[in-house]
């Protein structure tokens, strides 16, 4: 009879042996996670330039997060000018992967504060990340502010040293990368040191050579069909003919939101109806969206004020700095008022970015080419490993390294997504295309 108890006992011996076997793999997988936690705080502590860190939570758990703050010279030529923090974000996914730096161009709080934020070209390698903020925006402002220390050779010297900090401890290949102002920021990385990177990726951005740069204007008068061009224009023209009946209510919008302007709301009405057309391209919004010319007052306002936020052109806006690389060093664009003279104030328009969006501290400052051309003449020169993202109707195409196409060149390779907006990126490319940018970063990257 106890020959049919075996059975259980083997049941159970088996029960208690998986139990024990589980229980000794997690003990492993938390000890395996201290230890490389533990790694990775001493890596940080042994870097020169880390003043403070702290070890963050994001939905991603197979990277550990960490947000530092980056002591930076405010000028490398002149040390004694002082420092300032630079927010960075690491997230660690292993010393043998391949190593992304984003050279975001703005402030980066979507990023560091989103749990489930995740980058594009981080995804596709399985790499390490590394987010910089840059200097200037939200907390990577130095106190005091002085904007003279506001420059792209300064904010290149960020990412360097950044990155030659970081390089003894991650030996395999880097790439850098950015969207808008991040792209044209990572263009800019490659020209002032190439050495620094493996291979950058880009998207949309622009290369400006001046404050308002002329090739947006022209642009824009060939962007898509001539039916969406004219759906456009003709729904400018149906504001300005409105102007008198819709200032009222436009005026009560800024006031219930306390907005403040350094012109009159007049004036801020026609820059944002002249700057609907620029704003309708980059998103690449469909013109079957616009209201119909007929329709009543308020769904022409509603809409108008939705498209073009009047906050944009607030006195106390968000982006302040961006404006202050703008007028000195980066560059911008203009409006062509050509088609809406019989509404519009020319001397009002002109010159709009230093009376409009910044204060009158700026109105003699000059804009400096001398980075337009050094990268320009850096990239006719030179061909690094480059992948450049770019929307067929995003007007900041007009003003990008497209031209490089026709430069023989046998590593910088340019796609352009068509139809495609600011928010062209590789993974929505067209199958062929998305298909030629992952096999050639795979290449180059040897991240599989």
């Amino acid at each position: 009879m106890q020959c049919l108890h075996l059975p259980l006992l083997i049941n159970d011996k088996l029960k208690d042996m998986t139990k024990r076997f589980f229980l000794l793999l997690s003990f492993l997988v938390v000890a395996f996670a201290v230890n490389a936690q533990n790694e990775i705080e001493k890596m940080l502590k042994g870097i020169e330039y880390v003043k403070s860190f702290e070890k963050i939570e994001k939905a991603d758990t197979t990277r550990q997060y960490y947000l530092m703050n980056f002591t930076q010279l405010l000028d490398t030529d002149n040390p004694e000018a002082g420092s300032f923090e630079q927010r960075v974000m690491l997230g660690h996914r292993g010393y043998d992967r391949p190593v992304v730096i984003v050279t975001e161009g703005y402030g980066a709080d979507y990023a560091f504060s989103s749990p489930r934020y995740m980058e594009e070209l981080t995804k596709i390698m399985d790499a390490n990340i590394i987010f910089v903020e840059h200097r200037y925006f939200l907390e990577s402002t130095p106190e005091p502010c002085n904007w003279d220390y506001l420059t792209i050779e300064n904010s290149m010297e960020d990412y360097h040293r950044i990155i030659t900090s970081f390089k003894p401890f991650y030996n395999k290949k880097w790439a850098s990368t950015g969207i808008s102002k991040g792209g044209s920021t990572s263009i800019f990385l490659r020209a002032y040191y190439p050495e620094d990177l493996d291979v950058s990726v880009p998207y949309v951005g622009p290369l400006s050579c001046a404050v308002e740069d002329g090739r947006h204007e022209s642009f824009l008068e060939q962007v898509s069909t001539k039916a969406n061009r004219d759906a456009i224009r003709n729904f400018q023209k149906e504001l300005f003919e409105r102007k008198e009946r819709l200032l009222p209510m436009f005026d009560e919008y800024c006031l219930k939101h306390d907005l403040t302007f350094r012109v009159p709301t007049s004036t801020i009405y026609d820059l944002l109806v002249l700057e609907y057309q620029f704003s309708m391209w980059q998103w690449g919004t469909p013109t079957n969206t616009i209201p119909a010319l007929d329709s009543d007052d308020k769904t022409i306002i509603d809409y108008f004020i939705k498209m073009c936020g009047p906050d944009y052109f607030a006195a106390e806006n968000k982006i302040e700095s961006f404006f202050v690389q703008a007028v000195k060093d980066f560059g911008y664009y203009g409006y062509n008022i050509e088609p809406f003279r019989k509404y519009v104030n020319e001397e009002e328009i002109e010159g709009y970015l230093k009376r409009v969006l910044l204060p009158e501290e700026f109105a003699d400052v000059e804009f400096d080419d001398s980075n337009y051309r050094f990268v320009t003449d850096f990239y006719t020169e030179n061909d690094p490993k480059m992948i450049l993202v770019y929307g067929e109707v995003d007007p900041w195409t007009a003003s990008g390294i497209t031209w490089l196409r026709d430069r023989n060149k046998q590593n910088i390779k340019v796609f352009i997504q068509p139809g495609g907006s600011h928010t062209a990126r590789i993974l929505n490319m067209p199958e062929d295309m998305r298909n030629q940018i992952l096999e050639q970063l795979n290449e180059w990257m040897e991240y599989k």
